[in-house]
């Protein structure tokens, strides 16, 4: 039997008064869905937040109907904290559009987690009309000591990982939407907190209204397999061999192994990367070193490597064959023109082994004088620096398309 709320009764000297739930029909003058949204956007604390995940309370109301590439978001909060709040709004007219709620919110939990801070606070300007960054406004006009760059960074890291509170909150769920395992391990990668909440609405005989909100069903984790790996290592099935890679065949065979050991320490000492995830290699006895990518199974990495004969430095994306990485490396170099830019104007498109990828390289004077190695550095730390940033999130992005393709 479908679990539902009875009427609530008011007691008051001797009088008995049952209250009457709101239509589900506005031409009624019931509920429309706009309705809940409305009501959620101008009363947040109403949602049941902290029975479902804790971390996510105190959330401040931004905006409604912020679009992204899945469609418009009902309405977007975020915490103090950085933790971004998304709720879908749903009445439940029919079982198809009760399943069809659950991959949606899922799909803009997905579009936002290739976003930014800098990206959503410039949606949240665009939908509300207002310049600079109005979304950090709101959060302050609620807690003053809230500090701009710890929250854009939270904002940030919290976005990149899929960190998400995903509320469906509608007038009288059904049985049949409890049942999302499914839906939820295919996104294992985003690491959302969901719940479904009830949200009957009443009327007062003296005006106002009686909202009795219920939590259905929650999430807080999301059950996933993690294999550690050290840093530089990947996971691969069965022995891998240099010609199995392909990409990795040694360029520096002119050097001895503790010469690039040496080399690739050096370096590492003056790489910094800008993304906090981003896991750097251990120095290497071969002519290059690889940074990981988040794909499965450590099937997409970037090659950086030195060719001592030449005095020359580069960098390009691998992938092992036959796999996800190697998707996400095709999907990279059919977007060559969104992101050409953005590698700098000396990166290009190149044939390795039979296989397009992203690369670039340069020649130096010298890399064993001093001045020389200094320059060689600090240009290859910012190639590396920039494929990481430009090609990281598009990997991440290729994967979760991967999946959703049924592969």
């Amino acid at each position: 039997m479908s679990r539902q709320h009875a009427a609530p009764v008011i007691l008051k000297e001797g009088s008995t008064t049952i209250l009457s739930q709101l239509s589900l029909a506005a031409t009624q003058g019931g509920v429309s869905e706009a309705h809940i949204q409305e009501l959620v956007h101008k009363h947040p604390e109403s949602l049941p937040i902290e029975e479902i995940d804790p971390s996510f309370k105190g959330p401040v109301a931004i905006c409604r109907e912020l679009m992204t590439p899945a469609g418009p978001i009902d309405n977007l909060l975020v915490t103090p904290s950085g933790l971004p709040i998304l709720v879908e709004c749903k009445l439940w007219r029919n079982p198809e559009g009760r399943r069809e709620v659950v991959g949606q919110i899922i799909d803009y939990a997905k579009e936002l987690s290739r976003w930014t801070s800098s990206d959503l606070q410039r949606e949240v300007s665009r939908r509300l009309g207002i310049p600079g960054n109005a979304m950090l406004d709101l959060v302050r006009a609620v807690d003053p000591s809230v500090d701009e760059i710890a929250f854009n960074d939270a904002l940030s890291l919290h976005l990149r990982r899929g960190r998400f509170l995903l509320l469906i909150v509608g007038d009288g769920i059904r049985e049949g939407v409890e049942a999302i395992a499914e839906y939820l391990q295919r996104h294992a990668g985003l690491h959302f907190s969901m719940g479904l909440v009830e949200m009957p609405i009443f009327s007062l005989p003296e005006g106002g209204l009686l909202i009795t909100p219920r939590v259905l069903a929650r999430t807080a984790s999301i059950e996933r397999t993690v294999i550690s790996v050290p840093d530089g290592h990947r996971v691969v099935d069965g022995d891998d061999t240099t010609s199995e890679k392909g990409d990795d065949l040694d360029p520096d065979r002119e050097a001895t192994g503790s010469e690039r050991l040496q080399f690739w320490t050096e370096f590492l000492q003056h790489l910094r990367v800008d993304d906090p995830e981003q896991a750097l290699p251990k120095p290497s006895r071969t002519g290059y070193i690889s940074i990981m990518l988040p794909a499965p199974n450590g099937s997409s990495w970037l090659t950086v490597y030195r060719e001592k004969a030449k005095n020359s430095l580069g960098i390009f994306l691998s992938a092992s064959r036959n796999s996800v990485g190697e998707f996400a490396m095709q999907s990279i170099v059919d977007a060559w023109h969104e992101i050409k830019s953005d590698l700098g104007g000396t990166a290009t498109i190149l044939d390795r082994s039979g296989r397009k990828t992203v690369s670039d390289s340069r020649s130096f004077a010298s890399l064993n004088t001093s001045e020389g190695r200094t320059e060689a550095f600090s240009w290859l730390a910012e190639r590396v620096n920039t494929f990481v940033n430009v090609v990281r999130p598009r990997v991440r992005s290729a994967v979760i398309d991967y999946g959703e393709r049924g592969h």
